[in-house]
């Protein structure tokens, strides 16, 4: 299975329920929509724009523009995910256009948008820059791309700390599908995310890193540590030029010239 993992866009369908419990419902899932929301605030005060969430997952930021007046136009790969994002949507009486296809697919269905968001997707699919091409074609000029993705040098980091067999992994490049972990198979470098958007088109509005330090800490470090404290360091250091690079995740707010 692990060998076929990369050629095809990821479907999320087996991996709700660990989804629900082991990130969206944990201290990770919260500083991660923490961060988010902060960057997209301005966006979010703006009077109804059409925002295109392109592999919305549950639906989180989807609903929370949504419960603010925007027109939300809705997708992923997944029947399961989309589902608990339709389902999310129900209970807090807002309304969207939903489809279940890949985001390559809808990008020709759709005009474009104010706002697209194409958060943590770009790694998970086949053809992660040819994608990135199809949905920020979507962008209209003066609009915005929010893009979040997981990070090659947190990759490397973090795994090189751990060391063993790792080691060889990374030098190898032939992490996916390798221990217990479900590890994306096209992870990005910020610089390389930059660098294209800059040459389409685009000014760089903001660049934050979600987990600068939480996730290289050993478990005893964390034991012996107020979470208050190493939460209060994250965010100190989250948008700082030495430590932008080195989140698990990086968030790139980006604005159509």
């Amino acid at each position: 299975m692990a060998k076929q993992r990369g050629k095809f866009d990821y479907n999320f369908d087996g991996m709700v329920e660990k989804f629900e419990k082991s990130i969206y419902g944990t201290l990770k899932g919260e500083w991660r929509l923490k961060l988010l929301k902060e960057d997209l605030d301005s966006i979010y005060n703006q009077e109804s724009l059409d925002i295109w969430d392109a592999g919305c997952g549950f639906g989180q930021m989807a609903l929370w523009f949504a419960q603010n007046g925007h027109n939300l136009t809705c997708c992923d790969i997944s029947y399961k995910m989309l589902s608990k994002a339709k389902e999310n949507f129900q209970k807090a009486n807002q309304e969207a256009i939903f489809y279940q296809a890949p985001s390559q697919e809808i990008a020709s269905k759709i005009p474009k948008q104010d706002l697209v968001l194409f958060h943590a997707v770009i790694e998970w699919v086949a053809k992660p820059i040819d994608t990135l091409e199809v949905v920020a074609s979507r962008v209209k000029k003066g609009g915005y791309l929010s893009i979040l993705f997981f990070n090659q040098h947190s990759l490397i980091f973090r795994n090189t700390l751990r060391g063993g067999w790792r080691l060889g992994v990374l030098l190898d490049n032939s992490w996916y599908g390798r221990g217990k972990k479900l590890t994306p198979p096209h992870p990005q470098k910020p610089e390389d995310i930059i660098s294209w958007l800059k040459s389409n088109g685009y000014s760089i509005e903001v660049q934050t890193a979600i987990r600068v330090f939480y996730d290289y800490m050993e478990p005893q470090a964390k034991e012996s540590s107020s979470i208050e404290d190493i939460m209060e360091l994250e965010y100190r250091y989250c948008r700082e030029d030495t430590f932008k690079n080195m989140g698990r995740y990086i968030h790139i707010l980006a604005r159509k010239l």
